[in-house]
């Protein structure tokens, strides 16, 4: 029997990795990674003198063409695979991570006009600039009793599509006029592949404030934002959405010429690198938690109905998986807290003995906290180092950590940080369980759930609950290729739905993480701790966090 093969391409923040998996088996044949030539832009434009302001996170769109460009030619060549024998190819990205484009789909920073425009760059997922936006569209949307608000949580996220494009509406008109459209950086590359845009379902949902039923919220609400942005959705978006597990097109010429693939491929509509990874892990039905952990972590809940659930991402019919309501929450610095960590506040002693030893820093961090009983540093922290996401939607928010003395080393601080974490999936998981969406199972995938052994038995000593691990190491890429394999067909050697695809090509390892009883018991004192700041800090009883913010600002300007 003549085997075929799928690629999945998973764009992350700082790289793009393709993947080749066989159909009928889920097997990954073959990987290759690109970094992206400008890696994340925060301090200047490409330009090294165009100088970005706080909060500003951008990358460049030739960035991800490069990506297709060098990583899907490289798998072929090392697992001798034809490129007839490739039926289907789709990605997943970052979200919400968007860019102003021509009519032809050109990105205004490729542009000589605009190349030196901050706002004309793409505005990366964790590009938190547009806060005041957000913050002035929910207290509108609140007034206005808007009934969109109770999907999420009461709070659009200043990481979402509508306040990106009212930011750069607001900061720079001559871009918002310029640009023909405003896409999703997913559906832009999926629109360099197949010669159209196809909005894809799953951003436009948890990102863009689009329901299934009723559409975009009115235009009556967008003038009441801006009178300029009455006719948003006309004139820079669009009320044409495809639904995710469809196929977006084929294979052009040209895309093909670049990427090494036969024209006419099916190419399937974008997803969302989290929302993607559901099927990886063989999830099909509700009740089963799936953590996403990189950078950031990003959770995922299949339910039957639409509840409301206080500080969540979205619900989302169909967002997820055909016939079920998608939940997503998150939790803004996963990753990017311990690499903030050990480039600012770990001793070169520590590095030496790294050295010695030939382990990674983390790796050895990680050693030294997993000696620590569960209490014995003292210490306790609020994981909010890049803002917070679920529950509270506030970007403004900062970094805790308390109980520290002269006597603290940097593997308790670590240790703390990493049980922070925890603490604020655990927030997460409970307004779930709260609000009528139950929990009964947890998943985990991503570089952390794979490599990080001492992190995944905290989790489950703190939401004493048992983890199971994605057994790909690549989930989102995998779930993309399994994307690529429906929008083939049963036809090409493909399956015709999602869940078909899950069961032949997803699953998990078979040792998994289970709550260790005394650990668990401390670590519900230390919880307890964590809620009583969470609160303080978080609802209003005690802003410094915003007061310093403020403070920075003033002084920074100043310069």
């Amino acid at each position: 029997m003549l085997v075929k093969y799928t690629i999945g391409v998973d764009y992350g923040s700082l790289s793009g990795r393709a993947v080749l998996v066989e159909v009928d088996s889920g097997k990954e044949v073959a990987t290759a990674v690109k970094e992206y030539t400008h890696g994340v832009m925060d301090e200047f434009l490409p330009d090294g003198t165009t100088k970005l302001e706080d909060d500003w996170a951008l990358q460049h769109p030739n960035d991800y063409l490069e990506v297709l460009e060098i990583t899907i030619p490289k798998v072929l060549r090392e697992s001798g695979v034809s490129a007839n024998d490739v039926i289907g190819l789709g990605i997943d990205f970052t979200a919400c991570t968007v860019l102003p484009i021509k009519k032809d789909g050109t990105p205004l920073c490729m542009t000589d006009e605009w190349s030196g425009h901050p706002h004309s760059y793409v505005k990366l997922w964790k590009h938190h600039a547009a806060q005041d936006e957000a913050n002035r569209l929910n207290e509108i949307a609140e007034k206005r009793g808007e009934e969109f608000l109770k999907r999420y949580g009461r709070k659009i996220s200043s990481e979402w599509m509508i306040p990106k494009v009212w930011q750069i509406l607001n900061e720079a008109p001559e871009i918002y006029e310029a640009a023909d459209q405003v896409v999703e950086a997913t559906d832009w590359v999926i629109s360099q592949l197949t010669g159209s845009i196809s909005r894809n379902s799953c951003t436009a949902g948890y990102k863009a404030i689009w329901h299934k039923q009723e559409g975009y919220p009115s235009n009556e609400f967008f003038k009441a934002l801006d009178p300029r942005l009455e006719n948003v959705v006309e004139e820079k978006l669009s009320n044409d959405i495809f639904a995710i597990g469809s196929k977006a097109g084929e294979l052009t010429e040209k895309a093909a010429e670049l990427i090494g693939l036969n024209q006419g491929t099916a190419i399937a509509v974008a997803n969302v690198d989290a929302h993607v990874s559901i099927p990886a892990v063989g999830i099909t039905e509700p009740g089963k938690l799936l953590m996403i952990m990189g950078t950031s972590t990003c959770h995922i809940l299949l339910g039957e109905e639409e509840k409301i659930v206080p500080g969540m991402c979205g619900v989302v019919e169909d967002g997820v998986l055909p016939g079920y309501m998608g939940y997503e929450a998150g939790q803004s610095c996963v990753g990017d807290h311990f690499e903030w960590f050990i480039e600012n506040c770990v001793p070169a002693s520590y590095y030496e003995e790294a050295k010695e030893k030939d382990l990674n820093i983390h790796v050895l961090l990680t050693e030294k906290a997993s000696k620590l009983q569960v209490g014995e540093s003292g210490l306790l922290a609020l994981d909010w180092w890049n803002g917070n996401r679920s529950t509270l939607v506030d970007a403004d928010l900062t970094g805790v950590l308390i109980g520290s003395t002269l006597l603290t080393k940097p593997e308790e601080i670590y240790r703390a940080l990493i049980e922070a974490t925890a603490y604020g999936t655990r927030i997460i998981v409970e307004a779930f369980q709260d609000n009528g969406v139950p929990v009964d199972e947890v998943y985990a995938c991503g570089g952390i759930a794979e490599k990080n052994a001492l992190m995944m038995q905290i989790y489950a000593d703190v939401l004493d609950m048992e983890i199971k691990i994605s057994a790909s190491s690549q989930t989102p890429a995998l779930g993309s290729a399994m994307f690529g394999a429906v929008a083939a067909g049963s036809d090409r050697g493909g399956f015709d739905n999602i869940t078909e695809a899950a069961k032949v090509m997803g699953g998990v390892k078979e040792e998994t993480y289970k709550p260790i009883a005394q650990n668990a018991k401390v670590y519900e004192q230390l919880y307890a701790e964590y809620e009583e700041l969470y609160d303080y800090f978080g609802r209003g009883e005690n802003d410094v966090m915003k007061t310093l913010k403020n403070i920075k600002r003033t002084a920074s300007n100043l310069k």
